[in-house]
């Protein structure tokens, strides 16, 4: 036990020996949440547009505000002809073009339809998905208020909402992407720290033959690898609690379930990932190799998480490939605690096959370790 306290002694003052390492693991969770928590929107607003407009009308001129009105769409260029439209939107001047006919005002007092042309720049699928489902949508609106003007003056009683379709968000009302991405993004910096530095912490004292020191000790390997265990678990920790205060204090996230809970359980996420950083430096030869499969791991994990595409709307082996990353189970586990307040009874599912998770790659990890390592 006194070798043991020395050696986790001697790690915790190798670990926090660095300071620029320390500084840069303590304050990476702090601009990582202020780059991703700003920058990344889903619901994309505010799009250039040009208007060509031929009709000039009051109708094409209430058109035009509903566009506008809807905050999707900012007319930043009206043009003469419809070539030029066509240019604006080639030059990527503007993401969205919208043209009038000449007879659109006479088309809807006639009653028969009248089109508005919307050319959408659909190279970025996902501001042309916000343009063309706003856009579709405000035709509908449109389409009904010139029904209701017109029925009503045939004298015929139209009420305000034929159908009443009231929708209901739940925990994030205002569809706050901030609010979607800083759970996942917790999980994210735990995997770059944990996995990254655990293996190639471990590869580089085998490189300056620090490792096989220790090793012919009486210490045994499981113990080696608790000393160097725990300093990154209290960085981990440390990093968790900077990524909620941001996500709290600046995004006014809000954290609804239990924090000890939360804490709780991310202590299997950690596990699992220091345990994928063992893994690693029993197969890489040299650093090198240890950063390149730590970044192998750490991309589909995040693709195959379900932290940018829904899980459901990926092909079944796919999906199958995701259960393979703890990240999965841990993001869903960090976002029904602190976006939706859940208990422990709605995430024990997802912590079984965590600690599951832990089980099998901690000790595979720990056999690999021995059987590379330990003469």
């Amino acid at each position: 036990m006194e070798r043991l306290k020395a050696l986790v002694r001697k790690e915790f003052i190798q670990v926090f020996r660095d300071r620029v390492t320390l500084a840069m693991m303590v304050g990476m969770p702090i601009v990582q949440l202020l780059i991703f928590g700003f920058a990344i929107n889903t619901d994309v607003k505010h799009l250039p547009t040009a208007l060509y407009d031929l009709s000039l009308s009051q109708e094409s001129r209430q058109m035009v505000d509903s566009f506008t009105g809807s905050n999707y769409f900012d007319i930043t260029r009206i043009v003469r002809t419809f070539p030029e439209l066509n240019e604006a939107v080639d030059r990527g001047d503007v993401k969205v073009g919208i043209a009038f006919a000449p007879d659109f005002a006479a088309r809807i007092k006639g009653g028969r339809s009248a089109q508005v042309q919307v050319i959408v720049d659909a190279s970025d699928s996902m501001s042309a998905s916000s343009a063309i489902s706003v856009a579709t949508m405000l035709g509908v609106l449109g389409s009904q208020r010139v029904m209701r003007e017109q029925l009503t003056a045939l004298g015929v009683r139209v009420p305000d909402n034929p159908i009443d379709v009231r929708v209901r968000p739940w925990y994030n009302e205002d569809f706050v992407t901030a609010w979607y991405m800083v759970p996942g993004i917790i999980g994210i910096l735990l995997m770059m720290t944990l996995v990254l530095m655990m293996g190639v912490a471990i590869v580089r004292e085998s490189e300056q033959g620090t490792l096989e020191q220790l090793l012919v000790t009486p210490m045994r390997p499981f113990e080696l690898l608790l000393s160097k265990i725990l300093p990154y678990v209290i960085i981990s920790y440390v990093q968790i609690t900077v990524s909620v205060l941001v996500g709290v204090f600046v995004f006014e996230m809000p954290f609804r379930g239990s924090i000890l809970l939360f804490f709780a359980l991310t202590f299997f996420f950690v596990v699992a990932c220091l345990g994928l950083g063992i893994m690693i430096s029993t197969l890489a030869q040299n650093q090198m190799q240890a950063l390149q499969l730590s970044i192998f791991v750490m991309i589909p994990s995040i693709l195959l998480s379900g932290f940018i595409f829904p899980i459901a709307a990926m092909p079944k082996l796919f999906q199958g490939l995701s259960l393979c990353f703890p990240m999965t189970f841990y993001l869903r586990i960090a976002r029904q605690i602190i976006l939706k307040g859940s208990g422990f009874a709605y995430v024990w599912r997802d912590t079984a096959a965590l600690a599951a998770y832990v089980a099998v790659v901690f000790v595979v990890s720990i056999r690999m370790f021995k059987k590379r390592y330990v003469p």
